[in-house]
């Protein structure tokens, strides 16, 4: 493949993975590492499947285009394979190392409350690469004296169905700390929550408050199954009490679920 050819065809991959990116899509972007040719050669293949650029052969490409598939389904966003671990009868590129990488916007968090948890809570998802949207209708609660870290976009909500379904978006990608500090706020704040699907929903607070928000959107219409879905109590059981702790449960519980992780003790696995 000549350079001119590489050249048109990151041009076009680059153009491409900004576009999956404006537009909320993922993709698989597959990179030869070691070979005896085509080393850095590129194959970018999107979530309907469609593919641009090549690694040098087109059986390899096609072979690539299933497994970036199966890749993109997984929870991993970075896998390095041999050629000979997903297509038997490409014996010629059995030496060939790939790169996989997911192509996907960085995560984000919706929190809906200012408070103290709240607040730790948009710090920490920042430090753990998060884009954090922090929303309240309390404006002397979403300052930059509060929240001075630039990353952490600030709402001060005259309506909160509005703006947290503003924040929100398609949900791709997204997950939702519902963190207020009261019954009314929770529920708009929900109900703003189950019309935009978010790829994770908690509700913070202790059975009997979150029961009582849960079965009140059940009479309102909510849809079921997405009531089944939403974490109440929020967070992971680590026996939080300070609202770093709190925090951290929660931050906790959105790793796992997005990594498709259990969440118990690393000493519990078996060997």
């Amino acid at each position: 493949m000549s350079s001119a050819n590489n050249r048109t065809q990151f041009t076009e991959i680059a153009e491409r993975i900004t576009r999956l990116l404006a537009e909320g899509l993922t993709g698989t972007l597959v990179t030869v590492m070691s070979a005896e040719t085509n080393v850095g050669a590129k194959l970018l293949v999107e979530e309907n499947g469609r593919s641009y650029g090549s690694l040098g052969a087109q059986d390899l490409d096609d072979a690539i285009a299933q497994r970036a598939r199966v890749f993109s389904e997984s929870k991993d966003d970075i896998a390095v394979l041999s050629g000979k671990a997903f297509a038997a009868e490409l014996t010629a590129f059995a030496g060939t190392q790939l790169l996989f990488e997911r192509i996907q916007r960085e995560p984000r968090l919706v929190i809906c409350g200012a408070g103290h948890v709240g607040a730790v809570l948009a710090n920490l998802a920042s430090l753990m690469g998060y884009q954090s949207t922090v929303i309240d209708d309390r404006p002397e609660f979403v300052t930059r004296e509060r929240l001075p870290n630039e990353r952490i976009d600030l709402v001060a909500a005259e309506d909160w169905f509005d703006a947290v379904l503003k924040a929100i978006g398609d949900g791709r990608g997204v997950s939702v700390a519902v963190v207020t500090r009261g019954h009314s706020e929770d529920e708009v704040c929900m109900r703003a929550v189950m019309a935009a699907r978010a790829d994770y929903v908690g509700l913070i607070g202790s059975k009997r408050r979150t029961r009582i928000v849960l079965e009140r959107l059940r009479e309102a219409g909510a849809d079921e199954e997405m009531l089944k879905q939403v974490r109440a109590p929020i967070g992971l059981d680590i026996g939080a009490v300070t609202p770093e702790e709190v925090a951290l449960a929660i931050m906790a519980e959105i790793v796992a679920v997005r990594r498709g992780a259990k969440g118990g003790p690393l000493s519990a696995r078996k060997v």
